[in-house]
């Protein structure tokens, strides 16, 4: 497990008895956290500065609940302080620490941010026989991330990314969890502007990159789709020649980038033409979904509890993983079938015995159109309660109105929620669904007001939109009143 020690080596470049005696260096440090709240015995605390908080002024409350370090970018009352910051110099011949104090230590950095990727990147490099999957995409990372990890935890211990773990802080924090009983590290790879997937793979290493699909989502701040394609191309761009590149073959733009890898590409899909594809796809409603899954050699039959036809990629992409990492079908299909496997989207019971589809995480025109596909399938009245797509960019009102197409056809009852879905509104009233079946809302209060007096028995609601409009908060009262 990771060390004060090699902490201390990571953030210096040399031995960590040059700081303090050998006896501190094996302070095994058992977790990473930035909240004080989630500290326990033994773990490092990371007191990094946000917006809105500081997390200099948890540290003692981060000691208190057990955390045995905290890396910090000033000194700490009360605390015994080991200084690495330019120009502080080696300490004098006096160990920093000693007794009971050295389980409080703070270990003082120029930029903690940097200080906690520079440690992530050090002990993953420490870890040589750990198989990093990196994972990155439009939509579908975290269903993708969370599948392909039950898939290679079916062979042998494996880490995953928790939630939203993502990003420039979320990413080395998971690395260092990592242990070297582990085999396997799966991390989901957010983008946000070009350089962020670069920075990760910098951290991670990947040996596996897993692309799902390309779309306009965070678009207002990657400035443009070209943009996104690469910087989503950044991962596939970072693996090594003996690495393996996942590439969706139903995605031209995903398709594309297996000219700018050197690692060996897998390609899964629909496409007969695919390493990995899918024939005889076939919805089973709430129970999931059957189809034929195919390689050169063999063809097998498949039923996951997958919700939607677009979990069928979802499915592949793990496989394809499995795949290229050895596992047998055996151990691929007890990871797909594994209870964990079906994730974020969930139904609950609403008014008047009504089935309420939460799937209110985030949203983008490609998943809003998947979740309304998915609504189609069920039997019962298709209520479509559906909010603003936020950073889209020069593609909004676009991507409202491809979705509002396809809710003229997939919904019988359509409730827009917000400033920017009234061009799903404008659009599905344009594509033939009577104006008296369209509700246009502000809020999540006023589509439940709606939703309390309209809904019956064998209803079935839809309920889509970015997470910042907080539908669940929707999604929760409905289920309070049934």
């Amino acid at each position: 497990m990771l060390t004060l020690g090699i902490l201390i080596e990571a953030l210096t470049g040399r031995a960590a008895t040059a700081y303090t005696h050998s006896a501190l260096t094996r302070q095994v440090l058992t977790d990473a956290v930035i909240d004080s709240r989630l500290a326990i015995p033994g773990c490092l605390f990371v007191a990094l500065r946000g917006e809105r908080t500081d997390g200099h002024e948890f540290v003692a409350d981060a000691f208190e609940r057990g955390a045995a370090v905290a890396l910090v970018e000033r000194e700490i009352p009360g605390f015994a302080t080991l200084d690495l910051r330019p120009g502080a110099g080696l300490p004098a011949t006096q160990p920093v620490g000693g007794g009971r104090a050295a389980l409080h230590l703070c270990v003082c950095v120029e930029d903690v941010l940097k200080a906690l990727q520079a440690a992530a990147r050090h002990w993953r490099r420490q870890l040589e026989g750990l198989r990093v999957i990196g994972i990155t995409g439009s939509v579908g990372k975290s269903t993708t991330k969370e599948l392909v990890a039950s898939v290679l935890a079916s062979h042998a211990p494996t880490l995953s990314s928790e939630s939203s773990f993502n990003n420039e802080i979320g990413l080395p924090l998971t690395l260092l969890k990592a242990t070297r009983a582990h085999r396997y590290a799966v991390l989901e790879m957010g983008f946000y502007i070009p350089g962020d997937v670069a920075l990760l793979c910098d951290i991670a290493a990947p040996q596996v990159g897993v692309v799902t699909m390309i779309g306009p989502v965070h678009l207002e701040r990657a400035g443009s789709l070209e943009a996104i394609v690469k910087g989503k191309a950044e991962l596939v761009e970072a693996l090594p020649d003996d690495g393996v590149a996942v590439l969706n073959a139903d995605d031209e733009r995903v398709m594309a980038m297996r000219g700018q890898t050197r690692a060996r590409v897998f390609t899964y899909g629909l496409d007969p033409q695919a390493d990995l594809w899918a024939s005889e796809v076939k919805s089973l409603g709430l129970e999931g979904m059957h189809f034929q899954v195919h390689t050169r050699r063999e063809t097998l039959h498949l039923r996951v509890a997958l919700l939607g036809q677009h979990s069928v990629h979802t499915a592949l992409r793990a496989a394809a993983v499995g795949l290229v990492e050895g596992l047998t079908w055996q151990e691929i299909l007890d990871g797909l079938q594994a209870p964990s496997t079906q994730l974020r989207l969930m139904t609950v019971t609403g008014p008047n015995n009504s089935l309420i589809i939460d799937d209110t995480y985030n949203a983008s025109p490609d998943s809003m159109i998947a979740a309304l596909n998915l609504l189609v399938e069920i039997e019962g009245r298709h209520i479509a309660v559906l909010g603003d797509m936020l950073e889209l960019g020069e593609f909004e009102e676009r991507g409202h109105r491809m979705v509002g197409a396809r809710a003229a056809q997939a919904a019988d009852i359509l409730v827009t929620v917000g400033t920017r879905a009234h061009w799903i509104a404008e659009e599905a009233q344009l594509q033939g669904l009577a104006s008296v079946r369209i509700v246009t809302v502000a809020s999540a209060e006023e589509a439940q007001a709606f939703l309390q007096q309209q809904v019956r028995e064998g209803d079935v609601v839809l309920v889509k939109g970015s997470h910042a409009l907080r539908l669940d908060s929707l999604v929760a009262a409905l289920e309070m009143d049934a």
